[in-house]
């Protein structure tokens, strides 16, 4: 039985390597703004690295991890080790090299990383504003409420965190946003734009839960994932 096929999720990774990285001096969190992975290390501006979970190494794994080197300091890809595969093959080390990215193995029997090969300086033009984004995304996000390689749930973004923050508070009536600024900085934009349909205005400034947001918060329930394109805008 290889290593690969113990491996049954992306998610699997993903224990192993915030351990790893953490010991590296990052602060870990999954799934920040569509990376697997993203850690921060102390500064200002921030060191940023990413890490992209895949369970073989594959070409659309590359790709993505060169797109991610636009708005990151560090990129790695971390896939399940195996005997003979790809991650074992010298030429796959040395692409990785020319492009500046890191390669990391995972022993899922023994939960260990081995780095096959460090990010080089190799750099592209930079995407600052998705790189601010991720910082912002990162730094708002309270805890670490999703494993990274996460596919078939809703992702707890840090304004769905707000907005719960909000619906929790008004539990008791209906709510003023300044009543709401101690939770979210944002409360009013959030009460207004309703992306879940949570909240209803019933007088001019004052806001209620709906029975949808009455629900939510009865039943710990998690908007569905079609709602994030519409917490970016």
């Amino acid at each position: 039985m290889t290593n690969r096929s113990a491996a049954t999720t992306e998610t699997s990774l993903y224990a192993p390597i915030k351990r790893y990285l953490e010991t590296c001096g990052f602060e870990v969190k999954g799934e920040v703004c569509g990376c697997d992975i993203v850690g921060l290390a102390d500064g200002e501006p921030p060191l940023v690295v990413i890490t992209e979970l895949k369970l073989s190494f594959s070409l659309e794994l590359l790709l993505q991890a060169v797109e991610r080197t636009r708005f990151s300091d560090l990129v790695y890809v971390a896939v399940p080790a195996t005997r003979r595969g790809r991650d074992q093959d010298r030429r796959v080390h040395r692409l990785c090299r020319m492009l500046g990215i890191g390669l990391l193995t995972v022993d899922l029997r023994l939960g260990s990383v081995t780095v096959i090969s460090e990010p080089t300086p190799y750099r592209p033009r930079p995407n600052l504003p998705q790189r601010r984004r991720l910082v912002a995304e990162h730094r708002r996000r309270k805890g670490d409420p999703t494993a990274g390689g996460s596919t078939r749930q809703p992702i707890m973004t840090a304004y769905r965190q707000r907005a719960i923050a909000c619906a929790e508070a008004m539990r008791d009536g209906a709510k003023r946003p300044r009543d709401l600024k101690a939770l979210a900085e944002d409360a009013g934009a959030i009460l207004l734009r309703n992306v879940y349909g949570w909240f209803e205005r019933t007088e001019r400034g004052l806001y209620a839960l709906t029975s949808a947001g009455r629900s939510a918060i009865g039943s710990g329930y998690a908007p569905a994932a079609k709602t994030a394109a519409r917490e970016a805008e």
